[in-house]
């Protein structure tokens, strides 16, 4: 059963071999979740917060991005 809002881990589409493999969307998404996939993994160990199922670099370059989004946003360039 596929999680609801698209975590990684076990759970994710991204695990069925009928389906692509995780691309830069999902990585972008994987990265902006990223810090409350981890609380939710303290609980649950099967979800994760990196998809091992991914295109690769395009997959990196959405998840860097997207968690740089998240926590840029906390810091102030003075």
């Amino acid at each position: 059963m596929a999680n609801p809002i698209g975590l990684a881990g076990p759970g994710s589409r991204w695990k069925n071999p009928l389906v692509d493999p995780a691309g830069f969307w999902a990585g972008l998404w994987h990265g902006v979740l990223m810090g409350l996939a981890f609380l939710v993994s303290l609980v649950w160990p099967s979800v994760g917060i990196y998809e091992t199922r991914n295109r690769g670099r395009w997959y990196d370059l959405g998840f860097v991005l997207g968690s740089g989004a998240l926590f840029g946003l906390s810091v102030r360039v003075s």
